[in-house]
């Protein structure tokens, strides 16, 4: 019978009337006690060497059967179905894109550039001298022979979009960037940014103003407010830093924004002329305004995380709750 079971339902049924728990050997075995008491052992052990020899060739018959399965007969339809997960966008990333997106409705497109640089676009095309504190070893990632770089910030993109297209232009160039900062609740050795770039011959500081104001609008909400401070960055003139009224307490101060009401997301100002005259762009026919803003601060704040090395650790219960 064992031999001649044709599939696993069939040698089931064998199995059963052989090693089930009211099959042949266990009908055997439980008569046992009613035989004269000099054939108890040898029947005793007479059964049980059956049984043995029963099960392993029946275990054989399984191996054979197995191997002769179509795909169709391994798939057992009765059993519920493993249901997998889907994967998420990580936060940063969809940080990103509702940023892109919010900047695309008004004319601006992405563009991208390398994280390896040369001094030339980290720093000396942007207007930052020699002796700068921003190119010192501590405050920047030089590659070995000192000839290349990590970038330092994504206003490296500035440049390359202006030398290859002529204004006007609008161009946001989010990206990873580079700097060695000690690893703690607010700071990272890499992290990310979004460089806003907008040339025209009649752009000036009111339409970054209203730029920045849509931004703010859209992804804080309506009744976030703003203000401009007095500020220096190298590649613009005048500059500024931006600061919004605190999402946690709504402005009347909380540990948050240090009982001040508000947080500083981004810097921003108008295109320096030397960065101008560096991509043989006339400062006296074009003016421009850039921004730059870090989108771990940007998710920290809207998300209300207080550890940026969360974004980092890939801890699949904080990961989650951005799905």
């Amino acid at each position: 019978m064992i031999l001649e079971a044709s599939n696993q339902k069939d040698l089931e049924t064998v199995k059963n009337f052989y090693l089930g728990r009211k099959g042949k050997i266990a009908d055997i075995i439980k008569n046992i006690p009613a035989l004269p008491e000099n054939q108890r052992p040898l029947i005793g052990k007479e059964a049980n060497v059956i049984k043995q020899q029963i099960a392993a060739l029946i275990s054989r018959k399984q191996v054979d059967l197995a191997k002769n399965l179509t795909p169709q007969d391994k798939i057992d339809v009765t059993l519920p179905p493993n249901r997998s997960r889907l994967g998420g966008l990580h936060p940063i990333t969809q940080t990103i894109n509702e940023i892109v997106k919010i900047f695309e409705h008004i004319g601006f497109c992405v563009v991208e550039g390398p994280e390896i640089e040369t001094d030339y676009y980290n720093f000396q095309a942007l207007n930052i001298p020699e002796g700068h504190p921003a190119r010192d070893g501590l405050a920047t990632f030089y590659l070995k022979d000192n000839d290349y770089l990590l970038r330092s910030q994504t206003s490296t993109v500035q440049i390359r979009i202006m030398q290859q297209v002529k204004p006007p232009l609008r161009a946001l160039s989010p990206g990873r960037v580079f700097r060695p900062d000690n690893l703690d609740a607010s700071h990272s050795f890499m992290f990310h940014q979004i460089e806003g770039l907008a040339v025209d011959r009649t752009t000036n500081f009111s339409h970054l103003k209203a730029s920045l104001a849509y931004f703010v609008e859209k992804f804080f909400g309506p009744k976030t407010g703003m203000r401009f401070r007095p500020h220096y960055f190298p590649f613009t003139e005048p500059s500024a830093e931006m600061d919004i009224s605190c999402i946690i307490c709504s402005g009347q101060g909380c540990s948050v924004c240090g009982r001040k009401g508000w947080l500083e997301i981004l810097g921003a100002g108008m295109v320096h002329p030397n960065v101008f005259k560096e991509v043989d762009i006339d400062p006296e026919v074009f003016q421009g305004y850039a921004f730059g803003l870090g989108i771990e601060r940007i998710a920290m704040l809207k998300y209300g995380i207080d550890d940026i090395r969360l974004f980092a650790n890939n801890d699949i219960r904080f990961l989650e709750q951005f799905d």
